[in-house]
């Protein structure tokens, strides 16, 4: 992917995030308490994001609440869905936890569709720290025709 075709597509991905989702706590820019994660569209179709996670989010000592690591896969997933122009909802999330994912670490979410069938989406995904894959997801999405309009 050219540089600029990298631009015109990220720019495209920002814009319907704005419009569909203008305060989620995962990708909003605008929600302050939110996680502000910045997702980008990689080569494959698929789309990846680094973030940090710090201990206002945090389940066990030293470790992310789990809804807060199941948030950053739905939003992944649903920004995967965006930047192949659809509007997705969630219908079903699968998440297996491997490894604890240490906190004030850089690691990365990565989401990609595996398979489509009229309405319905199937995506996996998987967050990566240190080189070591801490948790995966499956999921399925709607999509919503009448949001994108």
């Amino acid at each position: 992917m050219t540089t600029k075709t990298a631009e015109t597509e990220k720019n495209k991905l920002t814009n319907i995030c704005k419009r569909l989702h203008p305060n989620c706590i995962v990708c909003s820019r605008s929600n302050k308490r939110g996680l502000q994660l910045d997702f980008s569209l990689c080569g494959n179709g698929s789309v990846a994001a680094n973030f940090e996670l710090d201990e206002s989010l945090e389940g066990y000592p030293g470790m992310p609440h789990g809804g807060v690591i199941s948030s950053v896969f739905d939003g992944a997933m649903g920004n995967c869905l965006f930047a192949h122009g659809l509007a997705p909802v969630t219908i079903e999330l699968n998440i297996r936890f491997r490894h604890p994912i240490a906190m004030h670490q850089s690691a990365t979410v990565n989401a990609r569709i595996v398979e489509s069938s009229n309405s319905i989406h199937v995506l996996e995904a998987e967050i990566v720290q240190d080189g070591k894959v801490k948790a995966t997801t499956k999921g399925k999405f709607y999509d919503q025709p009448h949001l994108r309009e």
